[in-house]
């Protein structure tokens, strides 16, 4: 918003240096309007800062609200899993791959081993004595998920360094998501201390990933090679993806024939899930949109007291005008003119200042790919420009109508 303030000032004082700059016109009413721009007691300041922000905060949130709205309705439901199951013994992990493939023959089923561990030290470092940014220090406050694997999980995407092949995968080494990573200042070749089972094993880090979350598919933090876990005692971790999307019967039937089958295994569905998360983000949408109308409605009030104020001074030039000769249709073209250029000047500023202020907010705040509202923004630009002469209009409407003898004894 102060960003905005400023920038809206430099606008404003821009705007009316050009104008006075420009060629003046042959037409009256055109002359006239350009005039009204740059003239001393001008409303330029005045409307460009009030109607400013208030386009470039609605703009900001059209474009939050869309990234937001999109990702939750077409990146997660489409490609997340139906079921997730937790702690499936691992002695009883095939009967339960038969079990849910006799309940959903053309499901996909996936399958991972998982074990807690507690990172202990980061390059030799202990736990305790690392500072890490708030957000990563829950990175080392507990216990963690952590599997290995022979190949890269779906979902992530090799950032740096090189998965390893059978020979290297003997030696105890761990792949780490990337962003926690630098914010822990961990690299490749660097070191990781974790305890499991009560035993501290050390790896090599061996490559950086970049996870992709929202898929909703099986991913750690910490995915070590095959040979550092080996053979120790786990629980598998377990996906059932339906292919023709949720199914509440069946999802509901194959929840209530696991808890018989095997009372030890957590059955989650991800639909509550999603839907909790749905049902929260839609709250806070509709929280900042509220308080958005607030600022607006202030911004709009600024915007009237500015043109109360100028009142006095559109009465004195609509009456000499009046009494020049001028018709209300021309008076009221060459305000429309006016009002309208302050219009466009803001809606541009609001569109380039509410985009970036939404990319910067949606993609280093949320961490969310950002896309553009085009469609938002130009709908909030067109309603700054209608506005601008609406109110403009209603503002010296009234003054046209006076009769010009009583004023010019006042004058």
């Amino acid at each position: 918003a102060a960003l905005a303030f400023g920038a809206l000032r430099l606008v404003a004082a821009g705007l009316m240096v050009v104008a006075a700059r420009l060629p003046r016109p042959k037409g009256m009413v055109p002359r006239m309007a350009l005039a009204n721009l740059h003239r001393p007691g001008a409303l330029t300041p005045a409307v460009v800062l009030s109607l400013g922000l208030g386009t470039t905060l609605l703009v900001t949130l059209s474009a939050i609200d869309s990234n937001i709205t999109r990702a939750l309705e077409s990146s997660l439901p489409g490609r997340a899993p139906s079921l997730f199951f937790l702690d499936v013994p691992s002695r009883d992990a095939e009967a339960f791959s038969a079990f849910l493939g006799a309940h959903a023959p053309n499901a996909k089923i996936e399958r991972v081993p998982m074990m807690r561990g507690r990172i202990t030290a980061l390059n030799g470092v202990p736990a305790g004595q690392i500072k890490p940014p708030e957000d990563a220090a829950w990175v080392l406050d507990g216990d963690r998920g952590i599997t290995y694997a022979d190949a890269p999980p779906d979902g992530s995407t090799l950032v740096e360094g090189a998965w390893w092949n059978e020979e290297e995968g003997r030696a105890p080494l761990v792949s780490f998501d990337v962003e926690l990573a630098r914010a822990l200042g961990l690299k490749v070749g660097g070191t990781v201390t974790v305890n499991v089972l009560g035993r501290s094993i050390t790896a090599r880090v061996a490559n950086l990933r970049k996870i992709e979350w929202r898929s909703l598919g099986i991913n750690f933090v910490m995915v070590f090679s095959p040979g550092t876990f080996r053979g120790a005692p786990h629980a598998d971790l377990a996906t059932l993806t339906l292919p023709d999307g949720p199914d509440p019967k069946l999802e509901a039937e194959v929840v209530r024939d696991a808890a018989k089958a095997f009372p030890s295994v957590t059955s989650v569905r991800v639909k509550d899930a999603l839907e909790a998360v749905n049902d929260l983000v839609h709250k806070l949408v509709l929280a900042i949109r509220g308080a958005s109308i607030v600022a607006v409605l202030a911004s709009l009030l600024v915007l009237a007291g500015a043109l109360a104020a100028g009142h006095r001074a559109r009465l004195y030039d609509a009456v000499v005008l009046k009494v020049l000769g001028a018709t209300r249709m021309r008076l009221l073209s060459a305000y429309a003119l006016e009002y309208g250029a302050l219009g466009l000047a803001t809606a541009f500023f609001g569109i380039l200042a509410g985009s970036a202020a939404g990319w910067v907010i949606v993609s280093r705040v949320m961490r969310l790919d950002f896309a553009p509202d085009p469609a938002g923004a130009l709908a909030v630009a067109a309603f700054a420009v209608i506005f601008a002469i609406g109110a403009g209009l209603a503002g010296t409407w009234r003054i046209l109508g006076q009769k010009p003898a009583p004023y010019l004894r006042q004058f």
